[in-house]
């Protein structure tokens, strides 16, 4: 009989783990797929550059490349979805908690998730991004024959030597700090330790980076994110006239055609020699040549198939959307400075804990929110729109500006590059998310245990800088028109008093 258990209870466990494998490989299959045709929406295409110059060498090459980034960013999406479907698992075992159809819908699924992401994200950070670059630019060892095996070799030895020295540092530091651990330590005890050790301890430093740039970003982002909406929704007629603005460009199109007309003209007669032609910007007369106007010619017909959708929207939607938009941006900015200030109070107060990851997670116990599946909904929303801003945030920054992927035309390092990226900051997400106060969801597995999340002030600043810096921002973009406008009528008030005391004063000094 105790058999009997013995081998039902090892059933179970094993059908549980397949099941979660199972799961896992059919999200991971989505997210792969979805990238991957993320990817190839903004990759160079073949036949516009020299990528493909070394012949089918290169090909493969940027292939796998290409591949290692779509997984990578299937990596970073799935960082990003880790709360949500975290929050939306737990609401959902609350709510249903002897329910047949979801008791695939357990503690130890989410725990695996969280898990599988950490060790996903350390892979995809230190050895497959590292690899993409090194293979794309390497050309193999002198002396020996070129092919891909060649730059395999090269890259793979190159990015050992780069974990080495990685790790040298790593151990260096550590042994600053605690030095009677290392001297006990033995070798192979070191080579252990670098997977469960040095390898956390370089993510931690880089979460912690993360965290720092999407305090920067968001706040930024926040405020752009009203300038791209603008851009995006259609703006009502009191704001943008778009039959003036149609006008106008039929004016100019019409103005374009006669320019091109008579250039036409004005070159068959003249009959001008092939230096006359090989001119890019201008002819000798200062007009525009024929290819400069026919380029103006097509952005503005680009500009006129635009407005022409615009135009046929219905009036409801143009005249409520840009509003409603515009409204449903600044009630979520509010709600992340009003949750940000309220988690800092807590903190100072000493209601709230610190955002220490828990060692045992169970789901389904309460709701993460007093307001219930509502608050979840909308800690939901506000992650995401968090993340949104930060993106948004961190390409409108001046230096990172250049890094913005273009649409079928950026290039294979750019795309390892803003994968990267993409990676740190979607991993820094749910640790910002955490310590803001925007959920109430426990880190779990290594996400929790960085150390550095147990200080309490350098949290509590965390919350100061976010709340202060994102004020700051929506204050300079709600004001500055009218800042700027006020202090022009200042500048200009000023100037007109001056003209007007300067020859009261040299008349008086002339009758003396």
């Amino acid at each position: 009989m105790e058999n009997d258990v013995d081998v039902d209870k090892r059933e179970e466990v094993f059908h549980n783990a397949v099941r979660e494998y199972i799961i896992f490989m059919l999200l991971f299959i989505l997210l792969y797929v979805s990238s991957y045709i993320t990817i190839c929406y903004f990759k160079r295409k073949a036949d516009s550059d020299d990528t493909y110059a070394g012949g089918e060498e290169d090909a493969v090459v940027y292939r796998i490349a290409l591949w290692l980034c779509t997984f990578t960013l299937s990596v970073s999406v799935g960082a990003v979805l880790l709360l949500p479907i975290s929050i939306i698992s737990n609401e959902v075992l609350h709510h249903y908690p002897k329910s047949y159809y979801v008791k695939w819908l357990n503690s130890s699924l989410i725990h695996g998730l969280w898990n599988m992401q950490f060790a996903m994200s350390n892979v995809s950070l230190f050895f497959f991004m590292p690899f993409a670059y090194f293979f794309t630019e390497s050309e193999g060892f002198v002396g020996y024959k070129k092919g891909v095996r060649a730059r395999v070799y090269e890259s793979i030895i190159v990015l050992v030597l780069l974990i080495f020295v990685i790790v040298g540092c790593v151990w260096v530091v550590s042994a600053c700090f605690d030095d009677d651990v290392h001297k006990k330590q033995r070798y192979i005890d070191l080579l252990s330790d670098v997977w469960n050790f040095y390898l956390p301890y370089i993510y931690a430093i880089i979460s912690f980076t993360g965290v720092i740039v999407l305090l920067l970003c968001t706040p930024v982002g926040f405020a752009r994110m009203f300038t791209v909406m603008g851009k995006l929704v259609v703006k009502p007629k009191f704001l943008r006239d778009i039959d003036e603005e149609f006008a106008t460009l039929k004016m100019q199109e019409e103005s374009i055609r006669r320019k091109i007309d008579s250039e036409c003209k004005h070159l068959r007669c003249k009959c001008l020699n092939k230096e006359l032609h090989h001119q890019h910007s201008t002819i000798a007369n200062g007009h525009a040549t024929p290819d400069s106007l026919q380029k103006q010619l097509e952005e503005i017909e680009k500009d006129k198939a635009e407005l022409e959708k615009r135009k046929k929207i219905s009036p409801l939607r143009r005249n409520l959307g840009y509003p409603l938009v515009i409204l449903a941006l600044l009630a979520l900015t509010v709600l992340c400075v009003l949750s940000v200030a309220h988690h800092f109070f807590e903190l100072l107060v000493g209601i709230k804990a610190l955002p220490v990851g828990a060692k045992e997670t169970v789901l389904g116990i309460s709701s993460l929110s007093a307001l219930g599946s509502v608050g979840a909904v909308l800690e939901i929303v506000l992650i995401l729109y968090v993340m949104s801003a930060s993106i948004e945030g961190f390409y409108s920054l001046p230096f990172f500006r250049r890094l913005t992927p273009v649409s079928h035309d950026t290039s294979m390092v750019q795309i390892i590059g803003n994968c990267v990226v993409l990676l740190i900051l979607s991993s820094a997400l749910p640790v910002l998310s955490r310590i803001m106060g925007i959920t109430n969801f426990d880190l779990i597995g290594n996400f929790g245990s960085m150390d550095w999340l147990s200080n309490f002030y350098l949290i509590l600043t965390c919350n100061a800088v976010f709340a202060i810096t994102t004020t700051m921002c929506l204050t300079n973009k709600f004001t500055g028109t009218v800042r700027s406008e006020v202090f022009n009528r200042l500048l200009t008030w000023v100037s007109q008093w001056g003209k007007r005391s300067k020859p009261q004063n040299y008349t008086s000094i002339k009758d003396d």
